[in-house]
């Protein structure tokens, strides 16, 4: 089998040195050229919760050849347009697509590619780039649990779906679900919120969960995701922590404290973290906000849910990247006083 990483970043560069380090032939694809000559040269390395290099064998996005039979997709939403078409031109009749990317992104990966060659998943562990082949693993994926949780578009349980699962077990425990649409949605939840909140405020997981207010919206944005995901027709999984959906539809003080202490014990391993969306934002690139956030506010445009907080996110991270506004918990002025129904815990 065939199989290549195409946007080895932070998360596909740690994943691929696991998958080389378990011994599978596993090609990094990238379009940033000192990182791809960088782990030619030295190996991908690993640092943080994890230390090890590895020797990889990776390519320029235009260095792409023959047929693939496995891609697992990490690039930016943004990308998608412009890369999947020359994608396709490498995939047979039998090939798969595994977007791990952000947001819901299987419905436009399957326009291009084909919905019988496209499964998607999400994955349940972080990663930070820190320079050209080197990536920092942000948490121990030996306490973490599942690491990804992969699905076909339609649900089942296919020989196909059960092939890539075996695969991305080389670097961890692999749940394989027929509810990949919900699963996708649960993802939100952690993508729209601390994610959202990272880039809004310039700030560290830990310092989000810190601030009264920054983690009062996480709350907020959390209670939006998941009625816009009722609203269209799923049901949230068990989100991170153990912890059920009911936590994100409080009616009271007492059910806000409890939303509030699920973000807070979700997020107690990952303080130092930042999120991608932040990370492209320090780095004067655009961001996947519109694909995250922005997903949520179009389904509740499209099914009359109100989503002030997640509206906001994507008009501050908008501006951020336009340099209009700061990285800042400054931003956080920005969100209105009125939207925020019970008093903020300290």
């Amino acid at each position: 089998m065939r199989v290549a990483i195409l946007g080895s970043g932070a998360m596909g560069t740690v994943m691929g040195a696991y998958f080389a380090r378990s011994g599978l032939a596993v090609e990094l694809i990238d379009n940033y050229q000192k990182h791809v000559d960088a782990m030619r040269a030295h190996g991908a390395r690993v640092t943080g919760c994890a230390e090890f290099t590895v020797p990889v064998t990776a390519y320029m996005t235009d260095e792409m050849n023959g047929v693939y039979d496995l891609v697992f997709l990490f690039t930016k939403q943004m990308a998608n347009e412009e890369l999947l078409p020359r994608l396709a031109e490498h995939l047979g009749p039998e090939s798969t697509v595994c977007t791990l990317q952000n947001g819901v992104p299987e419905p436009f990966v399957a326009r291009f590619v084909g919905e019988d060659r496209t499964v998607g998943g999400t994955v349940l562990w972080g990663a930070t780039f820190l320079s050209p082949g080197v990536s920092e693993l942000t948490q121990d994926i030996t306490k973490t649990g599942t690491l990804f949780d992969i699905g076909e578009i339609r649900g089942g349980f296919t020989p196909r779906i059960e092939a890539v699962a075996e695969v991305l077990r080389r670097m961890g425990p692999v749940l394989v679900t027929d509810q990949l649409m919900a699963s996708r949605w649960g993802k939100l939840v952690n993508n729209a919120c601390m994610s959202g909140m990272s880039a809004v405020c310039g700030a560290t997981f830990g310092e989000v969960r810190a601030h009264p207010k920054a983690r009062a919206c996480l709350s907020y944005l959390g209670r939006e995701v998941k009625r816009c995901c009722e609203a269209d027709g799923y049901k949230l999984p068990e989100l991170l922590g153990g912890y059920t959906s009911d936590c994100l539809e409080f009616s009271d003080q007492a059910g806000f404290a409890a939303s509030q202490k699920m973000f807070t014990d979700m997020y107690e391993p990952l303080q130092a973290a930042k999120a991608s969306m932040l990370q492209d934002l320090e780095k004067g690139r655009p961001t996947e906000v519109r694909m995250i956030n922005g997903y949520v506010c179009e389904t509740g445009d499209r099914l009359n849910i109100r989503t002030p907080f997640n509206d906001k996110v994507v008009e501050i991270v908008s501006a951020i990247e336009q340099g209009e506004y700061a990285c800042s918990m400054d931003n956080l002025e920005r969100f209105d006083p009125d939207w925020f129904t019970f008093p903020l815990i300290p």
